[in-house]
């Protein structure tokens, strides 16, 4: 597999792979290609090592291995090291925050789902955290997530599928364009929540909430 190729520092996404269930290696290569930062996570170092992913940064709290070690038997003398040690903080919130801190604003998320279920509900909830601080979009085989601005226009083709999911609830929220609409009702996790709408013809989906937190999932089958 091809690493990351040279871009501007940071003109294009971060990518922060975590050490969930790996995608496709297209969409891995995909996720790769304009890449300036690729950050692993703990775990996900030594498969992407083995995939050829040219990596950044390696985060973890590597309570079990020393990663200096592992490092140097890989050859990946030019990957730096950063130990991550407070259990106060998830990986994922972990690698959001130091990409955060070297200035990206823009993160793409791939390895995030699949595998614990506890893990992959921690990810999704914690975009919530970054709603108004950057805008980080998780990648899986079958779907892409991410918080949604107050006011949201994007053009889709029909039989697009769309899920609205609330983090923890969202207010007011008015839909256009989709089979299912919204007419300013309120969303909430455990109470109703908008899964499986569906684009009912090319064009502009709007979407719009007054207060909350709205998570926008683009799903393929």
């Amino acid at each position: 597999m091809s690493s990351h190729h040279f871009v501007k520092e940071l003109q294009e996404p971060a990518l922060l792979i975590a050490d969930g269930e790996p995608c496709k290696l297209a969409l891995l290569e995909s996720l790769l290609e304009w890449s300036p930062l690729v950050v692993a996570l703990d775990g996900a170092f030594e498969k992407l090592v083995r995939l050829g992913v040219k990596v950044d940064y390696w985060l973890g709290d590597f309570d079990d291995y020393d990663p200096t070690e592992v490092k140097a038997n890989l050859g990946q003398d030019h990957v730096e090291i950063v130990h991550t040690p407070d259990q106060d903080s998830t990986d994922f919130d972990k690698g959001i925050e130091f990409l955060m801190a070297k200035d990206a604003r823009s993160i793409h998320v791939a390895w995030a789902t699949g595998k614990r279920m506890d893990h992959a509900l921690s990810n999704y909830s914690s975009l919530s955290k970054y709603q108004n601080r950057a805008e980080v979009v998780v990648y899986n085989d079958y779907s892409k997530a991410y918080v949604l601005k107050s006011r949201f226009e994007k053009w889709y083709q029909k039989g697009e599928i769309i899920s609205l999911m609330p983090l923890p609830s969202a207010g007011n929220v008015r839909t256009t364009g989709l089979k299912y609409l919204l007419h300013g009702e309120d969303l909430e996790w455990g109470v109703r929540v908008g899964t499986s709408n569906e684009v009912v013809e090319d064009g502009i989906v709007s979407i719009s909430y007054d207060s909350g937190c709205l998570l926008m999932i683009e799903a393929r089958d």
